[in-house]
C-alpha cells in the first residue's frame, strides 16, 4: 500500500495505466511491480486547489440559513418566536442528541440537552 507524498491520502492503482493516482489532490506516480517489490515514482501532480489557507467553517454566521428546519422556539436572548434547530452527538453514543436552535431574527445561538 503506497501513500501521496503532498497529502498523505492512499493512492489508488490503475492497472490499464500501471499508475497510482491520489484521489484527493491528483498526484500521478508511476508503477512497475517487479515481482513481490513495487517501486513508484513520480510523473505527474495535478492540482486543482489548495485547501490549506482556508478555515474550516461548521457554520458560516454571515450568511443566512436556508436549508435547515424551523421550529417554533423563543429566543432567550431577544424573545422572537421562531429558530433554526439541528442535532449532535455531543456525549457518548449511549446518551441522548444535543438540540441546537439558532434564532432566525438574531442569530443567537443555544442548546437543549434532551
Amino acid at each position: 500500500m503506497k501513500f501521496c507524498p503532498k497529502c498523505d491520502a492512499r493512492l489508488r492503482n490503475r492497472q490499464e495505466e500501471k499508475v497510482l493516482t491520489c484521489l484527493k489532490c491528483g498526484h500521478i506516480v508511476a508503477s512497475e511491480t517487479n515481482g513481490t517489490t513495487t517501486t513508484a515514482s513520480v510523473i505527474q501532480t495535478v492540482s486543482n486547489y489548495d485547501y490549506s489557507d482556508d478555515p474550516l467553517k461548521i457554520m458560516d454566521s454571515e450568511k443566512p440559513i436556508e436549508a435547515l428546519p424551523t421550529t417554533n422556539m423563543e429566543c432567550p436572548k431577544c424573545l422572537n418566536n421562531m429558530a433554526f434547530w439541528w442535532m449532535l452527538q455531543t456525549r457518548s453514543a449511549d446518551e441522548a442528541t444535543t438540540q441546537f436552535y439558532r434564532c432566525t431574527k438574531c442569530s443567537h445561538t443555544w442548546r437543549n440537552y434532551s
